[in-house]
């Protein structure tokens, strides 16, 4: 099973990455037991860029928890349709690891590299760290803020220098819980450049998940991103919404 799973990382890793601001509280698999879980789904979206364009793609998510260690890897690799013409032009590769100093603060580090043609980014690498915060004790409602700096290395295809910038990386999330089979997550991302803080990117994400069967829900995301400064000719604000199913395992 080890050798399997470390196989699919190295396979993985080969699709450098995807959307501008990964949401990485949707990550995160509530268990209370130790070991490896996860999810893979898979999704059609409708979503306005620089074009309208109709995409399909695949998520698959592993989650490792053992006592106060916590360690998340995703990948995500999408195929989309812009008049008449395939191609893979999104995908991402994402691993993070928690360690938990008390019930209520934990420290986060992660790595990160993606790639989005229709965006013009053909490469861009993200290293970061910081504190998680828990806002809340309930089970029926929990709230996070995580305050992160992060480095970062950004190629574009629109004939621009390479950048390389020192962001920070804060986030306000909440899930709710209302009922057994309903999930409702939403986290709200702010990037400014430390030393320019009219470069920012703002990303704002909520997901509603519907338990069908056990392990199965339908799940409807909404992504609404604000990028100050993007490349050229790309509008400074895009969104996606999808629709599909996901499995889950322990």
């Amino acid at each position: 099973m080890r050798i399997l799973l470390f196989t699919f990382f190295f396979i993985s890793t080969s699709y450098i990455s995807s959307a501008q601001i990964l949401n990485a509280e949707s990550l995160r698999k509530v268990t209370d037991t130790s070991g490896w879980s996860g999810s893979t789904s898979v999704h059609f979206a409708l979503k306005r860029s620089a074009n309208d364009f109709f995409t399909i793609a695949n998520d698959v998510h592993l989650q490792y928890k053992m006592k106060k260690n916590l360690v998340l890897f995703k990948n995500h690799i999408s195929f989309q349709k812009i008049e008449g013409d395939n191609f893979t032009n999104f995908g991402i590769s994402h691993l993070r690891y928690n360690y938990k100093y008390s019930r209520r603060t934990a420290m986060e580090v992660f790595v990160q590299g993606q790639y989005n043609k229709v965006s013009k980014i053909d490469f861009r690498g993200l290293v970061g760290v910081g504190p998680r915060f828990k806002l809340s004790t309930s089970e029926k409602y929990k709230f996070y803020l995580g305050m992160l700096v992060m480095y970062e290395q950004e190629e574009l295809s629109d004939g621009s220098n390479i950048e390389r910038n020192v962001r920070g990386s804060s986030y306000l999330s909440f899930s709710l819980y209302p009922t057994d089979r309903v999930t409702l997550v939403s986290t709200t991302y702010y990037q400014p450049i430390l030393n320019e803080i009219s470069d920012y990117r703002i990303s704002s994400q909520s997901s509603l998940l519907i338990d069908v069967f056990k392990n199965l829900a339908l799940k409807t995301t909404y992504t609404f991103t604000f990028n100050a400064t993007p490349a050229l000719d790309i509008p400074n604000s895009q969104y996606r919404l999808t629709s599909g199913l996901t499995y889950s395992f322990d």
